[in-house]
């Protein structure tokens, strides 16, 4: 128990600190005592943690917004030690017309909650959607970035594949009836290339 205490505090720390030390160690009991383990990793653990939080069968009561919470600090870990392949981008290659590389270690996220501002000093009260871009920039580093609904469906598009930057743009520009596509279109190569600067989109193939 002390061995798995371990591994969510670690993880965990702002969960912890919300809840409560006593709070928070009967939680870790009867996720040991409730949850099926099935994996030999240790680092296996948090992630298996956020799985009984979503579960909601947990008759402790807990904050509304706390699986998501757990979920957001877990990412960081998630994303850390994630393994991903390396791609050829073409330098200066054309954001519009070209191939769009996405960075291999990105996660878009939708929370029903601000889970990112949630501290000792703020709890929210009502449920409001965030949009959050995970990845390791080219440091090795985990980023977390804000995004907004458009954005979100846009890496959206880009990541399912066969869409190049205009195509996907002209594409959201129907989906919502914008009056002026190329007023659009206009915009969204200024956020490609913000994008490409907080190196989400890494380029061109």
């Amino acid at each position: 128990f002390n061995n798995l205490c371990g591994f969510l505090d670690a993880c965990f720390p702002v969960c912890r600190s919300l809840l409560g030390e006593k709070r928070w160690r009967r939680l870790n009991r009867t996720f040991q005592r409730d949850w099926p383990l099935h994996t030999p990793w240790f680092r296996e653990i948090p992630q298996e943690f956020v799985l009984y939080l979503q579960a909601g069968e947990i008759r402790q009561p807990l904050p509304r917004w706390l699986a998501e919470l757990a979920h957001y600090e877990w990412i960081e870990l998630a994303v850390d030690t994630l393994e991903t392949a390396e791609i050829t981008v073409t330098p200066g290659g054309d954001l519009l017309d070209g191939q769009l590389l996405l960075n291999p270690s990105l996660q878009c996220l939708i929370y029903q909650w601000p889970v990112q501002h949630i501290s000792q000093d703020w709890r929210p009260r009502q449920p409001r959607e965030t949009h959050l871009a995970v990845y390791r920039d080219s440091h090795q580093h985990v980023r977390f970035s804000e995004l907004t609904p458009l954005t979100t469906r846009l890496l959206d598009l880009l990541d399912s594949g066969g869409m190049t930057g205009r195509q996907a743009i002209l594409h959201i520009a129907n989906e919502i009836n914008h009056p002026d596509p190329a007023q659009l279109l206009a915009f969204g190569l200024s956020l490609l290339r913000e994008l490409q600067a907080q190196e989400i989109i890494l380029g061109s193939a």
